[in-house]
């Protein structure tokens, strides 16, 4: 009889644990993109299990469909870039980056196909520029390389998955392509960087994971334990290169030694606590102003910094 009310307890301890785990809903801008990779780490190491939630991660074609997602209550934390949050704040679209994720552009490129004649940025002066989408980080570079080039693209949002396809297919001029895509692509020598974001820009935050201002405000515990389980994932793949490197690997069908590259390049430039410099956030809006973007939030609207204390697996 003991035993049997041993037993009940257990499994009433089970069921109670798993009614607890909440679901957060995690919104990546495009399946071969580091944030995908952290959450899917994360989902791997059972970080948000640790924290009580249970995950359920989308990914859209880009920045701008994530933050539709976040806007509209489909997604709890996403990865979005700075000037869409400051804009949107202006149309009364209340979201803030939590979770700061770098001052470097690394990886990121304009890029031609090789045999491409086009040998200057100003060369594309009313040509096709493909990007992810409105409003993502690739349409942000695009901006900045025409001001920057006083050149002006036909920016074409063809989603993550089609910048690569649609230039070798010739259906673009050029690309704005993020790494590790960037870094396979020039390692197979069938793209040519025109520019390189990481060195041509002054550091500037260049996004983070994002929550909308009501989850902030109402359930400010619950997006906690998700950065918490995030940032966890990021500091577990640092301790464990080689199951990083494998992990990139095999979620972007990458060679070992672009999977290394882009570990070395981007995961280990990411910040580790999450927290946004004000200057760093008000450069990212001084370079998308240069670029002609218009009626943005002030800096300190942004973003708001959060205690990060990454989960232990």
């Amino acid at each position: 009889m003991k035993k049997l009310v041993a037993l009940v307890v257990a499994l009433l301890g089970l069921v109670t644990g798993a009614e607890a785990q909440e679901v957060i809903r995690i919104g990546c801008a495009t399946k071969t993109y580091f944030p995908t990779i952290l959450a899917t780490v994360a989902t791997e190491k059972g970080l948000f299990e640790k924290e009580g939630l249970k995950p359920e991660i989308t990914i859209y074609r880009g920045g701008g469909e994530t933050f539709e997602a976040i806007s509209a209550g489909s997604a709890d934390l996403g990865s979005v870039a700075v000037p869409l949050i400051a804009t949107s704040r202006k149309r009364g679209v209340l979201t803030k980056v939590v979770g700061g994720f770098s001052d470097e552009w690394s990886g990121w490129i304009l890029g031609v196909k090789t045999d491409s004649a086009v040998k200057a940025v100003k060369e594309l002066d009313g040509k096709k520029v493909g990007i992810t989408s409105a409003g993502s980080g690739t349409d942000t570079l695009a901006l900045w390389a025409q001001s920057a080039n006083k050149a002006t693209f036909q920016r074409i949002g063809v989603g993550g998955g089609g910048l690569v396809p649609n230039l070798l297919n010739n259906n673009l001029a050029a690309a704005v392509i993020y790494s590790p895509l960037s870094s396979q692509v020039v390692s197979e020598g069938k793209v040519r960087v025109l520019i390189d974001f990481a060195t041509a820009m002054p550091p500037n935050l260049i996004g983070g994971w994002t929550a909308t201002e009501k989850n902030i405000n109402e359930r400010r515990a619950f997006i906690q334990k998700g950065l918490n389980a995030l940032y966890g994932a990021l500091e577990s793949m640092r301790h464990h290169p080689d199951y990083a490197i494998k992990t990139i690997a095999t979620n972007n069908e990458l060679s070992p030694e672009i999977a290394k590259m882009e570990f070395e390049r981007t995961f280990l430039k990411l910040s580790r606590d999450g927290q946004s410099k004000l200057a760093s956030v008000e450069k990212a809006l001084e370079l998308a102003a240069a670029s002609g973007v218009k009626d943005m939030a002030p800096a300190g609207e942004v973003f708001v910094n959060m205690p990060i204390a990454p989960t232990k697996p």
